[in-house]
């Protein structure tokens, strides 16, 4: 089965290309405390014009959807408290924003955050935010299909390249949780 190591042909360690990375991630890198080593952590430079999955997907293959997972920040609410989180799940799976991630942030509401919110909370790109250097206080929400995977096609907190991580590194972020059920068709 291959792997999404395979879909490039320069595939570098992420801490080799901390320019190339937003400053939360690289920073997030810097510090890395998980029991994965942080050289197990790829970089791969991708154009911006094709970041989005789909594009991505048509220049590199579709067996790369299965292995590819998409990070989106959402808003819980309950009494006028506002709670960022992150949701990773597999990309040909959506959140279940109204179900799952409702029920873990024991919100009465809860829908996708504002992109401007997003990208200032987060000092991400729209389109490249990843669960890797998030604020400390969001939850990070990671489906079991993706904590199940052994690598994972991520953002990189910019447009411009991907982040492969291998799946047990994802569920054992800070402040993450792997739940079942987080990514639905």
């Amino acid at each position: 089965m291959p792997v999404p190591m395979d879909a490039f042909d320069d595939v570098r360690p992420a801490t080799d290309c901390l320019d190339l990375l937003s400053e939360p991630v690289a920073a997030a890198l810097r510090d890395w405390r998980g029991s994965v080593p942080v050289e197990e952590i790829r970089f791969v430079d991708t154009d911006p014009e094709i970041a989005d999955t789909e594009r991505l997907v048509e220049h590199y293959g579709a067996w790369l959807l299965e292995q590819s997972a998409n990070c989106v920040v959402v808003a819980g609410k309950r009494a006028g408290e506002v709670t960022l989180a992150a949701c990773l799940v597999l990309s040909h799976t959506r959140v279940d924003v109204n179900g799952a991630v409702r029920r873990q942030l024991g919100a009465r509401k809860a829908s996708f955050a504002p992109m401007d919110t997003a990208v200032g909370d987060s000092g991400m790109e729209y389109g490249g935010i990843t669960p890797i250097g998030l604020p400390a206080a969001w939850p990070i929400l990671v489906d079991a299909a993706v904590a199940d995977i052994p690598y994972a096609l991520i953002g990189s907190g910019s447009r411009r390249g991907k982040l492969i991580v291998p799946g047990k590194a994802l569920a054992e972020l800070p402040g993450g949780t792997v739940l079942e059920g987080l990514g639905v068709a």
